[in-house]
């Protein structure tokens, strides 16, 4: 089963925008699937990360990236805390 990078983001965000391409392109590279999630018609997430988005999140709520996104440090960042690392 692939690992999911969750990419919380909302309609109209510039930066979320800017930041699509590249989470897609690092899931690949760290052989991850995305799961989009617009955060607006969830309360709970839009108190948690109203401000930060976009946000870049393992599935198990691992936050990885925000704000900026950059490719380099997302990668780097997806692989040193990617689920079930170390585990065979």
């Amino acid at each position: 089963m692939r690992a999911i990078l969750e990419f919380l983001s909302r309609p109209g965000c510039h930066l979320c925008d800017d930041a699509r391409p590249l989470v897609h392109r690092a899931a690949r590279f760290v052989r991850a699937d995305v799961s989009e999630i617009d955060i607006d018609p969830i309360d709970d997430l839009v108190a948690d990360f109203g401000i930060r988005i976009p946000v870049v999140r393992w599935r198990d709520g691992d936050v990885i990236a925000e704000g900026v996104i950059e490719f380099a440090p997302l990668v780097k960042a997806a692989f040193r805390s990617r689920p079930g690392r170390g585990q065979t």
